[in-house]
């Protein structure tokens, strides 16, 4: 896919971090914008900025953790523009801390958003883009955690895995089927956006009432200090998923000093060493 405007995109997690970054990169390319995010009022605060510029934008109020909120954001989409063309599942959230330390909640809050937010998306919106029969794309975000381990933040790691399997295998699904779609898996390292403040979007149903454990404070605390030192910016990211949705290319990389670590875990698995911290590349 390598012709934008005029194309309709939908973005999930659009009200911040790299999904406002990938709104406003597709509303410079002229594309028509269908934004969702569980925070209904910064979600409306990004739709009023966009379409000021002149951006064509709606906003529909989802929680990509819900089936029946991505099949009511696919009904809007097409009910608004008729198509959809490009689509980030991008929505994520994070949970940090010993892994033996994270309860129910954490666990169904985090897998939730972030690989059933995918799942949903890809279930709602593949068949969509089947039966438009013309090229299309689907950017799926996961992170570097989907191809390591860091320690304490065990949730994350393990839901970001899971989207690297699940865009893997989408890759060859729609191979199988010969079908005009492209996707991407997009992998990004620390970025400074607001996924460590992740918590204020927690919905009540998965809230903690209990004080944190010491290893979530300081996991909370070190993620936070990583994510403000992230060197690319969301723009940045915005323009390397946008390059590799023109390139027709799966595997996006925007820091590519990573997959220095990500060879370093393929040798252990190899030689059958037990796994390296990939802070360090120290082998254990």
């Amino acid at each position: 896919m390598d012709h934008f405007d005029g194309k309709v995109a939908v973005i999930t997690g659009a009200a911040s971090g790299l999904g406002r970054a990938f709104a406003e990169k597709a509303a410079a390319l002229a594309m028509k914008l269908v934004l969702a995010d569980v925070d209904e009022q910064a979600l409306a605060g990004v739709v009023d900025a966009l379409t000021a510029t002149g951006a064509r934008a709606i906003g529909v109020p989802t929680d990509v953790s819900d089936g029946s909120s991505v099949e009511a954001l696919a009904e809007r989409t097409l009910s608004v523009y008729g198509k959809a063309h490009l689509l980030f599942n991008n929505a994520g959230v994070g949970a940090s801390g010993l892994i033996w330390e994270m309860n129910a909640n954490d666990w169904a809050w985090v897998m939730g958003v972030n690989v059933m937010g995918v799942a949903h998306g890809v279930r709602v919106f593949t068949p969509i883009m089947l039966r438009q029969d013309e090229p299309a794309h689907i950017v799926n975000t996961a992170s570097v955690a989907g191809f390591l381990a860091p320690p304490m933040m065990g949730v994350y790691n393990a839901s970001k895995h899971a989207v690297v399997g699940l865009t893997e295998t989408l890759y060859h699904d729609l191979r199988q089927v010969t079908a005009p779609i492209g996707c991407s898996l997009l992998c990004p390292a620390f970025v400074p956006t607001g996924i460590a403040d992740a918590e204020r979007a927690r919905p009540g149903r998965w809230r903690n009432e209990g004080a944190q454990s010491a290893s979530q404070i300081l996991a909370t605390r070190e993620l936070r200090k990583a994510v403000r030192a992230g060197r690319l910016s969301a723009a940045e990211i915005a323009e390397a998923a946008f390059d590799a949705v023109r390139e027709q290319r799966f595997y996006v990389f925007p820091q590519p000093a990573v997959l220095s670590s990500i060879r370093t875990r393929h040798d252990d698995i190899e030689q059958l060493r037990a796994p390296s911290d990939p802070r360090t590349d120290e082998r254990s």
